[in-house]
């Protein structure tokens, strides 16, 4: 999978980025190699965050359908 990275210059110094397809993967740093580390980080986070919420709804649905099934 290919993810694309913007990188911005900002206006107090350093730079700003995120990842166009995820947008919660927002970061910034002082140097372009600072700020590529810690967008790696944030898409990371982002990305185990969504695992996370996805597996939740997993889990409230299996046990909604679970207590469904047993009322029958």
């Amino acid at each position: 999978m290919k993810l694309t990275a913007v990188f911005e210059p900002a206006k107090e110094g350093g730079y700003t980025c995120f990842v166009e397809e995820i947008p919660a993967a927002i970061s910034q740093g002082e140097t372009i190699e600072e700020a590529k580390a810690n967008l790696a980080d944030a898409l990371k986070l982002a990305l185990q965050c969504q695992r996370q919420l996805a597996l939740r709804r997993i889990l409230s649905h299996a046990e909604y359908d679970e207590k469904e099934w047993q009322k029958q």
